[in-house]
């Protein structure tokens, strides 16, 4: 007599189970949800209109577009752009079409929205215009950049927040009970463990309920009951990292905020910066390649120092690696917000790089052409040349360096900080005899202002 061995389905992870049903117990997104905004005013009326969510990993998107659909008794299709192609696009309009003649809306929830292309994006168009669809695309990347501006125009752009610590708070009590509704004592954490759980959230709701369920069930194989520890949370939750998805929003805002420490002179707050970007998982080259460049843009003259210290831990932290290389990184952030600031270069150059573009290919003066030839010499190069070194003071004061037919030019205007105050006053010097030996107060060039148009 054989026996049939019978399985009970597995359930849903926690995340899914918990999935709200009902406005009232969606967790966060106040700023679009509370009583009275008008995205809830628009879901509680049934009137679903064309929207790309935008936020982070367990913001809630897709959970709010199927609210959306519900609220609206509308026809839910979703596609992944991951996987979906024009095809795909194609046939769940002729799925649209088909309840639009039954009378009914539908919703095409889109997800991971921007990793479609230019023409999988205007395939939708003519269908979101003539009302056949309802387009909700999620998406965790700066839709101004990610999506056609044609799609854009016809869509609304809503933004979701990470979800605040009193938010997973709550939705951490609710999965505990969730999981003691499943059969059995009640899990319990303790208040260190529940600590441990929400910072490795980092504000995402899905990562938080998965964490739980997996710390409560190495709990109970552990002979723990239902009991999570300390320790065993930290187990857990040893591989999460922090949002930083290398290449996207994250990345780019919190370069940024580097950047701008820096810049601001703030050196505590460019070390937590540093140190988010580092444990979210940044290439520590890139940071290098990062901050030379700040030494050169922010820092500039008024302390040259700056460039050789930025090189100086690029080349520590490709020689070290990590994690000891991250020091000299932090060495080369924290001096260069302490150090004088200054721009000037950065200025000049762009004027430069504009005044080039804007004269063309003016020829070089002839006094300043190169004559390495007995011809060359005949036809005037180098006719007419001062070598400063055989002049007082090492200085040919007078001679016009720019091209004729455009007139010289002032871009670099060293600041009054630093060593560039000292270079400012060299310059000054320079200046003053050159017009000594024009007659003329601008030194004989008839200098303009770089910038001045």
């Amino acid at each position: 007599m054989s026996t049939v061995c019978t399985h009970q389905p597995l359930p849903p992870p926690l995340a899914e189970r918990l999935r709200p049903r009902s406005l009232e117990a969606f967790a966060g997104q106040r700023h679009l949800l509370a009583p009275g905004r008008p995205l809830r005013r628009a879901i509680e009326a049934g009137r679903p209109y064309s929207m790309v969510l935008w936020g982070p990993p367990g913001s809630g998107k897709t959970t709010l577009a199927r609210m959306i659909a519900h609220y609206a008794s509308a026809q839910w299709l979703a596609l992944s752009a991951v996987l979906a192609g024009v095809k795909d696009i194609r046939e769940a309009v002729r799925k649209a079409e088909a309840a639009r003649a039954r009378g009914q809306a539908t919703i095409l929830f889109v997800d991971e929205a921007h990793r479609f292309n230019k023409a999988q994006q205007d395939a939708f168009l003519p269908y979101v215009e003539d009302g056949t669809l309802i387009f909700i695309g999620a998406t965790t990347e700066n839709p101004s950049f990610a999506l056609n501006g044609a799609l854009l125009s016809r869509v609304q752009v809503h933004i979701l927040k990470p979800l605040a610590a009193e938010e997973l708070e709550a939705l951490l009590d609710r999965g505990l009970a969730a999981l003691g509704e499943a059969g059995g004592a009640a899990p319990e954490c303790t208040a260190e463990a529940r600590r441990v759980l929400l910072r490795a959230a980092d504000g995402d709701a899905r990562r938080l309920l998965t964490l739980l369920e997996l710390a409560v069930q190495c709990a109970a194989e552990a002979g723990a009951g239902a009991r999570v520890e300390t320790e065993l949370a930290r187990q857990v939750c040893a591989q999460g990292l922090r949002r930083f998805d290398r290449g996207g929003d994250y990345f780019y805002d919190q370069i940024s905020a580097l950047h701008k420490s820096v810049r601001g002179s703030d050196p505590d707050a460019a070390l937590y910066w540093l140190a988010r970007m580092i444990d979210g998982g940044c290439d520590p080259l890139y940071i290098a390649r990062r901050l030379l460049r700040m030494a050169s843009e922010d820092v500039g003259n008024a302390d040259p120092r700056a460039l050789g210290i930025a090189l100086d831990a690029w080349e520590t932290q490709h020689r070290l690696g990590s994690p000891e290389g991250e020091l000299a990184l932090a060495q080369a952030a924290v001096y260069l917000a302490c150090a004088p600031k200054s721009n000037a270069v950065y200025r000049a150059w762009n004027a430069a790089v504009e005044d080039a573009r804007r004269h063309g290919s003016l020829e070089v003066p002839l006094h300043l052409r190169n004559a390495p030839t007995e011809l060359m010499r005949q036809t005037g190069h180098g006719r007419g040349y001062r070598y400063p070194h055989d002049e007082p003071e090492g200085y040919a004061a007078g001679v016009r360096y720019f091209p004729e037919g455009m007139p010289v030019r002032r871009y670099y205007r060293p600041v009054p900080r630093g060593w560039e105050q000292r270079i400012a006053e060299r310059l000054a010097e320079l200046r003053r005899r050159d017009a000594a030996r024009s007659g003329r107060p601008d030194g004989g060039g008839g200098e303009g202002e770089a910038g001045d148009r």
